[in-house]
């Protein structure tokens, strides 16, 4: 028996096997079924998905045998990985000066016969082979070798798009801790800053009631600034505050509701003015969801909807649909409309449409962040469709709780 070299570029060969977070892992029905398969096109006793380790070589598959790993001095994929571009044939291991005091074939009478093909990564790496072994003499015909080469170019596929998801799953685990620190931040800011921005609020008044007759137009003019401004800054505050805390509202459970009784509470929270023609839908929808998140959602547009309108008489017009899988709803008003150019940004956080409202302040553009994101989260999505100075549409959707 003749034990194989070890390649040249070994260190780096292992550093590339071990960056796949592949050994000693569960076995996955992907992987079985290509062994199956190789043994199948191949009519071979077994097939393996073997990783040749420092030590070992390591099955990820395997089919036909129950061993997970043998030592590397006598393995036949160790001579394999030694020439990653052409694949290992065998025919009878006991007329192979490499191979015919092999313990595997000799004692266990295993492999006679052995077929690898390498595998070979992006770099050009030989981690290991998609081998067949049978325990007598063999040959492989054309077809069979090349359906062989086949197989093994989709387990390296499979290698690498493992590789992809454990790193987006840590990317994303990054991500989160740093929402969470952000969504903290955000409290801790909101708590900080508010009270300042409220003690400046009253003192404004305060000094503003003390001098009064004492002030010009100009400086009662800058007082009315600070106050506009703190109040500006306040809700600027509590808006970053809802963004990061929205999170928070899809742990309720879902619920049946009516839609216009939800809509009728919204209508009171925001003290609808007799300027203002809301349409509800015209028949009661009975939604059962997330009756919270659904609620911030109506808040939101609808607020925005009365906020970017420029028309004496404000008209909203809200419409409910649905079918087997999915809430349909669509709000129209006949506002400011947006511009083209913002069309695709709209939902971006920190992006806004308008210069200013209708009272003449400018937005945050932290709102429909908001609101597509809690859309989103129900299992739906949202788009808007608009006419600059004519009216704007939101249309979303969401997933029902079957």
């Amino acid at each position: 028996m003749i034990s194989a070299t070890i390649p040249i570029n070994e260190e780096f060969r292992l550093e590339a096997l071990r960056s796949l977070n592949i050994l000693d892992t569960p076995s996955e029905k992907e992987f079985d079924e290509i062994t199956s398969l190789a043994a199948f096109l191949c009519d071979t006793e077994i097939a393996l998905i073997s990783l040749v380790d420092s030590d070992r070589q390591w099955f990820k598959s395997k089919h036909g045998l129950d061993v997970c790993e043998t030592p590397r001095d006598v393995s036949f994929c160790a001579h394999a990985i030694l020439d990653p571009e052409n694949p290992l044939i065998v025919e009878d291991a006991r007329k192979d000066d490499r191979f015919k005091n092999n313990p595997l074939t000799t004692v266990e009478k295993l492999v006679i016969f052995y077929a690898g093909i390498p595998l070979v990564d992006k770099n050009g790496f030989a981690l290991g082979t998609l081998c067949v072994i049978d325990s007598k003499p063999k040959t492989l015909s054309k077809k069979q070798l090349e359906s062989l080469k086949s197989l093994a170019n989709q387990v390296v596929m499979l290698f690498e798009l493992n590789k992809k998801n454990t790193d987006l799953e840590k990317v994303q685990s990054k991500l989160k801790k740093r929402n969470d620190s952000l969504r903290e931040f955000a409290r801790v800011i909101s708590h900080d800053l508010k009270m300042p921005l409220a003690n400046i609020i009253t003192t404004t008044d305060l000094l503003k009631l003390i001098l009064n007759g004492k002030l010009d137009e100009e400086s009662s003019e800058y007082f009315d600034y600070i106050k506009t401004s703190s109040f500006s800054m306040s809700s600027y505050i509590s808006d970053v505050l809802d963004h990061y805390e929205s999170d928070s509202l899809l742990q309720n459970k879902p619920e049946k509701f009516d839609l216009n009784e939800l809509l009728q509470e919204i209508v009171d929270l925001l003290s609808i003015k007799p300027d203002f023609t809301i349409n509800f839908p015209t028949a009661n929808t009975i939604i059962e969801s997330n009756k919270l998140v659904l609620k911030q959602v109506f808040f939101n547009l609808i607020a925005n909807s009365i906020k970017y309108n420029d028309k004496e008489q404000i008209e909203i017009s809200i419409d409910a649909n649905e079918d087997e899988n999915f809430y349909f709803f669509r709000i129209t008003d006949n506002g400011m409309g947006i511009p083209n150019d913002k069309l695709d940004t709209i939902f971006d956080l920190f992006t806004t449409a308008n210069t200013t409202d209708r009272s003449g302040n400018k937005g945050n553009g932290i709102g429909l962040s908001t609101v597509k994101k809690l859309v989103g989260k129900l299992g739906g999505s949202i788009k808007v469709t608009s006419t600059e100075k004519v009216q704007t549409t939101f249309d979303f959707y969401i997933k029902k709780y079957n």
